[in-house]
């Protein structure tokens, strides 16, 4: 709920940038937890030179310029991208945080950490992989798929979450009316109970 409430922030940077919001709503939930006062590049301060992976960045005068300049002038530069479809925005999105999990063969928990693609393993600091460390954090699919919840206007390339009849045992599973019981029950109230939905 946090981050769509923030909507209008994110669209002034996605305006800039031809990055779409809710991309840059879950970049900055994952980053820094949604901190306005961390940049979107890597979480540290945007008033200050950056020291983390993007170094040397910054200051900035406002989270939104030091947005705009992650997106534009630092790897990989999502603000070059063009093909905004579901599978292109989590590729980008992986790429955004490096590709260390691709290069181990291991689902990235900055994607899928609270979906069933995850399980275990995180790099815990740059560099420093930890196959046993769980990552608390929701992944983008996660929060993507609770935005497009949230706004039914929300789409990649034409894809939308149908909304299904609410508490509806005949209703078809789907994203948004799992299975009673599955690993998908279990994330859509784990991301309802995060966002404060019923």
């Amino acid at each position: 709920m946090r981050l769509y409430n923030a909507r209008r922030r994110y669209r002034a940077v996605a305006r800039e940038t031809g990055v779409p919001w809710p991309v840059i709503a879950v970049i900055h939930e994952r980053e820094s937890s949604q901190d306005w006062r961390a940049s979107l590049a890597q979480g540290d301060p945007w008033n200050r030179v950056s020291v983390h992976v993007q170094a040397g960045r910054g200051p900035f005068e406002s989270w939104e310029d030091a947005a705009i300049d992650a997106l534009v002038k630092c790897p990989p530069f999502l603000a070059r991208h063009r093909d905004w479809s579901i599978a292109a925005a989590l590729t980008a999105l992986e790429t955004y945080n490096g590709i260390g999990y691709a290069a181990r063969g291991v689902p990235s928990p900055y994607l899928w950490s609270g979906t069933d693609q995850y399980r275990t393993g995180k790099y815990v600091r740059d560099g420093v992989y930890d196959p046993g460390k769980v990552d608390p954090q929701l992944g983008c699919a996660a929060l993507i798929i609770a935005l497009m919840e949230l706004d039914p206007d929300i789409s990649f390339a034409g894809a939308k979450i149908a909304k299904s009849a609410a508490g509806s045992d005949s209703a078809e599973p789907s994203l948004t009316n799992p299975s009673r019981g599955s690993i998908g029950a279990f994330v859509v109230n784990l991301v309802r109970a995060v966002f404060g939905r019923k």
